[in-house]
């Protein structure tokens, strides 16, 4: 099986459980969608993922937030409140008797098309929702033996082409990226801006470590991840020093530790890129620190919004 920070442990309810598709649930062998869909045409579409944790729909606000600031980026009127988006995952996951230890994955796209075209003209229906709701528990030997990066030659775009902070369906380049990554033996790829700065990775945000500092990139140039936001924010709140800066490999080879975050498997150390040592303990000192209370920030938003 392949080694990465998506790694799940395999869970048999997720055989039966109910799609959501434009307000009906259907069996996962029968979740279909037209092949005249924008998403699978010319992936033209925003998604979001979420994490239930006891309950709780983990950062939704934050979530919803980039949701519609990416519709409003490409001109498409999800025609959907977000109290009616959080009723219709409510709906999916109370259907399929779910609380806890959840994966919610929510696709908008622009709608069917009357015939193959990039033309939004062509669109004949309003956009199609899909939700796809699983019992996923990240893998915890990806947190405990970290995982290892390469630096790709596929850069992360200007944002006056495709801006990398939108979440769209458009997805090509970060898998080119980790091809090249996996191709040269590591589990994912370390992904440089179009200066030559650090950027992120193909699926998650990279963070160094550098003595008692943190740093990640300026945000410019990479999806604006909401755990990203929530490392950050808890390293201002606990008085570790967090720069969103420019920095190269140079400095990324001489880094103390690395890790990356992302909704699914929070923060996951790096043990090594491009084929250099970057720390033989996993976790380190500041990354087990960082996963403690990220842990922390997750607990008190469940018991704010369970009261």
């Amino acid at each position: 099986m392949a080694h990465g920070t998506h790694n799940a442990l395999d869970d048999p309810r997720n055989e039966n459980v109910l799609i959501y598709i434009n307000g009906e649930l259907k069996p996962r062998p029968e979740a279909k969608i037209s092949v005249f869909d924008s998403g699978y045409l010319v992936g033209d579409g925003v998604w979001e993922g979420f994490r239930l944790h006891h309950g709780v729909l983990v950062f939704m606000d934050e979530h919803l937030d980039r949701l519609f600031q990416g519709a409003k980026t490409i001109g498409m009127d999800l025609k959907m409140s977000r109290e009616q988006i959080r009723e219709a995952i409510w709906k999916t996951l109370d259907a399929n008797d779910m609380t806890d230890g959840v994966h919610v994955r929510l696709m908008f796209t622009r709608g069917i098309k009357k015939t193959p075209s990039q033309d939004p003209r062509l669109t004949v229906t309003g956009p199609n929702l899909v939700i796809i709701a699983e019992y996923k528990k990240a893998d915890p030997e990806s947190r405990n033996k970290g995982v290892t990066l390469f630096t790709s030659t596929i850069r992360r775009g200007s944002p006056d082409y495709l801006d990398p902070r939108l979440n769209c369906h458009s997805k090509l380049h970060e898998v080119q990226a980790l091809i090249q990554a996996i191709e040269a033996g590591a589990d994912e790829a370390l992904m440089l801006d179009v200066n030559g700065f650090v950027s992120t990775c193909n699926a998650t945000n990279f963070f160094m470590v550098k003595g008692d500092e943190v740093w990640t990139s300026t945000g410019q140039y990479c999806m604006n991840g909401i755990t990203r936001g929530k490392v950050i924010e808890v390293c201002h709140k606990h008085g570790i020093v967090c720069k969103e800066k420019n920095f190269s490999l140079f400095d990324v080879y001489g880094a103390d530790e690395a890790f990356v975050t992302g909704s699914f498997g929070g923060l996951t150390p790096v043990t090594a890129i491009d084929g250099r040592v970057i720390s033989e303990s996993v976790p380190g000192r500041m990354v087990s620190k960082l996963q403690k209370l990220y842990e922390q920030e997750i607990d008190r938003t469940v018991s704010e919004r369970s009261v």
